[in-house]
């Protein structure tokens, strides 16, 4: 049997024929997302460090979308602190406050294609898998290491498999197939899994 869409990804990005499921590599990220909420902190911690410089400034992508507009001095003092960082840094892809929210942005931007592996400071970066693309959330200390070398670690996640047969009523949505199935096998059933949808 051919790998799985997950398992290609990833074996892409580590420059690898073949992985398998359970399996622990090293891969080469496509695209770092970084949101208000974690994007300072993580900044702050590369300067800690020593990190001067991203490994590749052009495949970062800062979003100022979650505490919009700043509820406190203190939130607009993070992101004044956000803009001199991604100036500092040399970072191309800056959306300020009022642009957008960072998951509508990245596609409707062009950031996300079929095939990348995308890391984001945010759970819902799974979500690019919806447009061929491997995403996954991380903490700040793993970004830190993603922004400062361009390479993670991941475990391949296993695969389920749903092959879909019918039509879909008229006043039913892929949403609802979507809603349907979280509500029968529940939120957590694919926690570190894929899943790819046929039929």
């Amino acid at each position: 049997m051919g790998m799985t869409l997950a398992e290609r990804i990833l074996a892409k990005a580590a420059g690898r024929e073949q992985v398998t499921a359970g399996e622990f590599v090293v891969a080469d990220i496509d695209l770092a997302l970084l949101h208000d909420i974690f994007a300072a902190q993580v900044f702050d911690l590369l300067r800690d460090v020593g990190v001067g410089r991203l490994f590749d400034p052009t495949r970062t992508v800062v979003v100022i979308d979650h505490l919009v507009p700043a509820p406190s001095v203190e939130a607009a003092s993070v992101h004044q602190r956000i803009r001199e960082h991604v100036s500092r840094l040399g970072i191309t892809t800056f959306y300020d406050a009022g642009e957008g929210i960072c998951h509508q942005l990245l596609p409707e931007r062009g950031h996300v294609r079929p095939g990348m592996l995308i890391v984001g400071t945010d759970s819902h970066t799974t979500t690019y898998g919806a447009l061929g693309a491997g995403g996954t959330g991380i903490g700040t200390s793993e970004m830190v290491y993603a922004l400062a070398t361009g390479r993670l670690w991941f475990r391949v996640p296993e695969t389920i498999r749903f092959e879909l047969t019918g039509d879909l009523l008229p006043a039913v949505s892929w949403k609802d197939v979507i809603l349907y199935l979280a509500g029968r096998f529940g939120a957590d059933a694919a926690q570190y899994r894929a899943m790819e949808f046929g039929g």
